[in-house]
């Protein structure tokens, strides 16, 4: 045990969370502030992501972070970078659409890269640097009709382990969170859509879709992913980089 309290490190450190207007980025900006971090709310959604800021007391940067073209050659400076803002979209892979496959992955891929790359000569000069990408089961595993999805958090995987390989030497630590289902606004919009494509009733897919491989008879909460963020932002976290933190019910055990 190092003894340090929980997000210890953290203080006076200037964190950049992206989708962090509600559901897990909001829980991960709330969480980092609360221990002392300056973040930036980035968002899409001006109104709420003005309110999270004022809430903790943090900053916004309003952007549509699928428009990578306007991202490609920035330079951020910024202590810890949480890579979360997403989007799903259900089809048979037949079926999907070639505009929809290309968004997901911009923003799901091509966004965490290149703010990523704005970040990492800053972190470089100061010797110090997180960053977290939320990644998800599906990061690991695949499901059916979630082709894209699948993909772009395949692919966010590789980057998490090439950024941790070159940004080790530096001070900088690159990680990845993998959810299973957690109660955010992005589930709940699911499980309609689930229902639809399946052709069965809302419950049943919470069942048979949501619960379906957990052991955990319950869906993680938006906090308990936040506290594992706060982990890997803060010292007691520095050697553990490039690795894949499965919050997931069990599901991966079976």
């Amino acid at each position: 045990m190092t003894g340090r309290p929980a997000g210890a490190g953290i203080a006076g450190k200037r964190a950049l969370v992206t989708g962090a207007a509600s559901g897990l980025g909001r829980a991960i900006a709330s969480a980092l502030a609360g221990a002392g971090a300056r973040v930036t709310v980035a968002d899409i959604d001006a109104e709420a992501a003005h309110a999270v800021a004022e809430e903790i007391g943090g900053e916004t940067w309003i952007a549509d972070f699928s428009d990578t073209d306007a991202l490609d050659g920035i330079t951020l400076e910024a202590d810890i970078l949480v890579n979360n803002a997403g989007i799903q979209r259900i089809h048979p892979l037949e079926e999907f659409p070639l505009s929809e496959w290309r968004l997901i992955n911009r923003l799901m891929l091509e966004a965490p890269f290149l703010l990523t790359k704005a970040v990492l000569p800053g972190m470089y000069a100061r010797g110090w640097g997180r960053i977290i990408n939320l990644s998800s089961i599906h990061g690991l595993r695949a499901s059916p009709y979630k082709s894209a999805y699948v993909a772009a958090k395949h692919g966010l995987m590789g980057l998490t382990k090439a950024t941790a390989l070159e940004g080790g030497p530096h001070g900088v630590t690159c990680n990845a969170i993998n959810p299973g289902y957690v109660m955010t606004p992005i589930v709940q919009r699911q499980v309609a859509d689930q229902a639809q494509t399946r052709g069965i009733g809302e419950e049943q897919v919470m069942e048979d879709v949501f619960l379906a491989h957990s052991a955990v008879p319950r869906l993680a909460e938006p906090e308990e992913i936040a506290e594992l963020a706060l982990f890997l932002a803060s010292d007691a976290a520095a050697v553990i980089t490039g690795a894949a933190h499965v919050v997931d019910g069990g599901w991966s055990a079976g």
